[in-house]
């Protein structure tokens, strides 16, 4: 049974994430058609989302009793339609209403359903394994902490982040919004501080490497 959630209750904090992200989908900031919404290259080109899916549907058919996935920050769904019929019931998650309400309209199975949150300030639906596909690389360190507060409700966790080629210095803070840390030669670490987050186990399910100034797309099972 997928963990129950038991965190604190926090006052509402406000935070630009909404806004941001509704612009970004609102003026096509990551481009594609621009009489659909498109969460980017990083959700729709083969190179990125081929192996990735290769890796994750590998983990989820490995459970004989099928998992609860949440998927949280699921764009435009391109990646997420794929892993729908290997969850018992995959719950995806935005902060993005307009978005949502299009997922909700074009994409249709029994054991989908979708959900407008702002995951860094509502209580989680509740599951066995959260999906976080290059979604902390785009938020301030204060949302990614309390996103993390609420991460040991889940048994597992998926996370790919878009982070530098060789060493960098992980976690340097950022305003939410359409860029990632790697302009300033960074990229998200959750088991570096100032999040030092403790996991039972972490195993690297894929890498990209891109070219050199666009960096690598690494994305991580870790075991809560």
């Amino acid at each position: 049974m997928p963990k129950k959630q038991n965190h604190p209750k926090k006052p509402k904090t406000s935070w630009p994430t909404k806004l941001a992200m509704e612009q970004i989908y609102e003026m096509n900031l990551w481009g594609g058609n621009k009489a659909d919404f498109y969460s980017g290259e990083g959700s729709h080109h083969p190179e990125i989302v081929n192996p990735y899916l290769d890796a994750v549907t590998t983990f989820l058919s490995s459970f004989k009793n099928p998992l609860t996935v949440c998927d949280l920050g699921c764009g435009d769904f391109n990646v997420g339609k794929e892993l729908v019929k290997y969850a018992k019931k995959y719950i995806a998650v935005d902060i993005v209403p307009s978005l949502i309400l299009r997922n909700t309209e074009k994409f249709k199975a029994p054991n989908l359903e979708f959900h407008c949150l702002d995951i860094a300030e509502a209580d989680l639906p509740i599951a066995d394994c959260a999906i976080l596909r290059q979604v902390l690389q785009h938020l301030s360190n204060a949302e990614i902490q309390s996103i993390v507060n609420k991460l040991t409700a889940f048994k597992y966790a998926i996370l790919t982040e878009h982070i530098p080629q060789g060493s960098f210095i992980p976690n340097k803070d950022i305003i939410s919004g359409q860029g990632n840390r790697l302009k300033i030669q960074s990229g998200v670490n959750l088991l570096a501080p100032p999040f030092n987050f403790k996991v039972k186990e972490e195993t690297q399910l894929s890498t990209i490497v891109l070219d050199a100034s666009k960096g690598i797309i690494k994305t991580t099972l870790i075991q809560l």
